[in-house]
């Protein structure tokens, strides 16, 4: 087997459960006709370097399901007598937009029917805890904007909210959490956010050289970076590059060729789609809200 088509075989298995039910099951022919987007001297280096991405942050839903087990019977979570506690919490399903906390509360019904014999909607009287329950914080908008209507209209006057997500970005929660407690101060209740998540990433721009997520240490020279870079420059936000070399904690990237490989790539790729879709909005940046 060549190494391309190992390479191929990998991420395929890697992400095989990605939206399992949805759409029909990945496959290395389907990661081939991704790769082939790009230039066919940088496809080999970018699938290995996918390849060890995934293997570091792909979370199936095997794995998602073992850690909410974990988390049901977590004596810092929920106390010495976990069942007790879960009957007086009480799940928030109020998402404004979009499916994810809908199937993320399928999915923890189904964990606390097994480890606790509850469901879900079995809290009973006044709830001491309130549970938001989704997939991730990104730019935090989704969950700023929930809870901030949740405690405009229906949140008690002091209520206790834990945020449990799988993935989350520093920046996307701090943003969230900031006009939330805004939202809570306006409306004269005292509601107390504690977050917790499986997966932290740093994608603060102040933290840049520390950062996990896609953020270039240098520039493409071609005509439609350049064109970006400029407007960028002409509304007073020019691009923040990384040192390079600086790879963050957690090592999510196998080295700093293989994360730059990517980068650059994918930076050229959003800005190809940019170009090819002129009714986006001006935040809908080529790597991300964050980044430029």
């Amino acid at each position: 087997m060549s190494k391309r088509s190992s390479l191929l075989k990998s991420i395929a298995s890697t992400i095989a459960d990605y939206r399992e039910g949805e759409v029909e099951a990945l496959t290395p022919a389907h990661v081939d006709r991704w790769i082939q987007q790009f230039d066919t001297a940088v496809q080999e280096p970018m699938l290995a370097e996918l390849d060890h991405v995934f293997k570091q942050m792909y979370l199936s839903k095997t794995k998602v399901m073992r850690v909410l087990a974990g988390l049901v019977k977590n004596s810092k979570f929920a106390g010495e007598n976990p069942g007790a506690f879960w009957k007086n919490v009480a799940f928030l399903n109020i998402q404004g937009g979009g499916s994810s906390q809908r199937e993320m509360l399928e999915i923890f019904n189904d964990v606390l029917l097994k480890e606790c014999g509850l469901k879900v909607e079995d809290y009973g009287g006044e709830p001491e805890t309130f549970l938001y329950l989704d997939d991730g914080i990104f730019s935090g908008n989704r969950v700023r904007n929930d809870l901030m209507g949740w405690i405009k209209s229906d949140a008690p006057s002091t209520a206790t909210v834990r945020v449990v997500v799988i993935a989350s970005h520093r920046n996307g929660k701090e943003y969230a959490n900031r006009y939330i407690q805004q939202a809570a101060q306006a409306a004269k209740k005292q509601i107390k956010i504690d977050w917790w998540r499986i997966v932290q990433l740093e994608d603060r721009k102040g933290r840049i050289n520390t950062s996990e997520v896609l953020r270039p240490a240098s520039l493409p020279e071609d005509d439609l970076t350049t064109a970006y870079v400029k407007m960028l420059k002409d509304f007073g936000y020019p691009p923040v590059l990384r040192k390079a070399g600086a790879m963050g904690d957690s090592r999510i990237f196998s080295s700093e060729a293989g994360r730059d490989l990517l980068e650059q790539q994918l930076l050229q790729a959003g800005l190809q789609i940019r170009e090819e879709c002129p009714y986006l909005k001006e935040n809908h940046r080529p790597l991300g809200y964050i980044w430029c």
